[in-house]
């Protein structure tokens, strides 16, 4: 009877941090799907080929805008590595789109403290910096000729099909005419179902982890891991200690954001929660896929690479934040197990959800689920683009993309085979 109580008190946990952060998830993702459904995954590619600064802007920017969990964005790095984009610039795209995203920075505000959306988006373009000066300095032309090489091998990894799909709008006009189109609203619905299914497993179990911990783990645990009783200490120990929980966890992207929360409440620094959540991309699953995109040099010279940019701006951070003043004094992340009420978070859920309702319809009735099912496809699959929903007056193909139209009017991307796929995709 003990361990139900226990059990349950856990899920209770769980729900209510469910219920604190489902508005902000579903704002983030349709948010994400209407950005990505704007710009062409071509255009992406086109434009990441170098590894000059403003190229790595760029690539920062267009990883912010294609929010997606860590596995799709590894499979879609080393997508656009194949096509030619520098290994650097697949690398900043890669980071960006997992940990500079919108939906994790409202979820950071609303469960733990506005001041850690801050450092999310103050220390990652810091991060970013650091990394490509370390692989500068450290990654050989010959490694990256190797990694290279390996990639071309197309070994599958996870997420495969999920990262080749390209789902944008081809038709012509502007923003919102494109946008507020029966084609835009499909390839919106079909970006925000597929964006959710990539991450909703890293999600649900983050959110199982962070209850059971916050309900089971007392705090004197935390305490003593994190050296709460020595300052100093507790300062340099956060952001070191940060990556190896996040490690050991198995959780990336946005299922890390509950945890991180329970770590603060249970004393861990301001740098060693910010470390904790941008050491998603290190967890062992992922390293293991590294291994088999760019072989196992490339994969050992990663963490490496990676560590000291991700404990520097971590650091720096907390730093920075404590001389300000802008280090939260209270450690009150919503972890607890708390009801439901009618206040502002409850009226927004109900709007969100009822908008993610009508995205699913919509997905569901525009031939959806066949790409769903398309998911964990192999990366060399003849048909890895999604319909692109084009306008019977739209625009010809790209070169080398001749794109035959579906049943719906939906054009399919061809694949590495050079041949063009139908989905047969209908639209409602």
């Amino acid at each position: 009877m003990r361990a139900l109580d226990a059990i349950g008190h856990a899920l209770a946990v769980a729900g209510s941090m469910t219920w604190q952060i489902t508005w902000s998830l579903i704002l983030g993702f349709t948010l994400s799907a209407v950005i990505q459904a704007l710009v062409r995954r071509s255009t992406v590619e086109r434009l990441l080929g170098d590894d000059r600064p403003v190229t790595l802007a760029r690539a920062t920017g267009l990883g912010a805008a294609s929010s997606s969990c860590s596995y799709a964005a590894v499979a879609l790095a080393r997508s656009l590595f194949r096509k030619g984009a520098s290994f650097t610039a697949a690398m900043v795209f890669e980071i960006a789109s997992t940990n500079l995203v919108i939906e994790m920075g409202i979820i950071l505000a609303l469960l733990i403290s506005w001041q850690f959306t801050v450092a999310e988006f103050v220390g990652g373009p810091i991060m970013i910096v650091l990394l490509a000066v370390a692989f500068r300095i450290f990654v050989r032309q010959q490694l990256i000729d190797e990694a290279r090489r390996q990639a071309d091998r197309g070994l599958a990894g996870s997420m495969e099909g999920h990262a080749a799909m390209d789902m944008s709008i081809t038709a012509t006009g502007s923003f919102w005419r494109r946008l507020f189109s029966r084609d835009g609203y499909t390839s919106v619905s079909h970006i925000f179902v597929m964006e959710w299914a990539a991450v909703v497993r890293d999600v649900v179990i983050g959110l199982l982890i962070a209850g059971a911990v916050g309900a089971w783990v007392p705090d004197t645990f935390w305490q003593h891991l994190f050296l709460t009783g020595h300052p100093l200490g507790a300062r340099l120990w956060g952001p070191l200690i940060g990556p190896v929980i996040s490690m050991l966890s198995f959780v990336c992207s946005i299922g890390n954001v509950p945890l991180a929360g329970v770590l603060w409440n249970g004393g861990i620094s301001f740098g060693g929660v910010v470390a904790f959540i941008f050491a998603d991309l290190i967890i062992i699953p992922i390293l293991l896929i590294y291994r088999k995109y760019y072989g196992t040099r490339m994969m050992l010279c990663w963490p490496g690479c990676s560590t000291s940019p991700w404990c520097w701006p971590d650091t720096s951070s907390s730093s920075s934040s404590t001389g300000l003043g802008l280090v939260p004094s209270a450690r009150t992340a919503k972890v607890g197990e708390t009801g439901v009420v009618w206040n502002y978070t409850t009226y927004l859920n109900i709007v969100f959800l009822i908008l993610a309702a009508a995205l699913l319809v919509r997905f569901f009735r525009s031939g959806g689920l066949s790409m769903l099912k398309m998911m964990g496809g192999q990366p060399d699959e003849a048909n890895p683009g999604h319909g692109a929903h084009a306008a019977a007056a739209g625009p010809a193909a790209e070169p080398g993309h001749a794109a035959h139209p579906g049943p719906g009017g939906h054009a399919a991307h061809p694949g590495p085979g050079g041949h063009g796929a139908h989905h047969g995709v209908t639209d409602s």
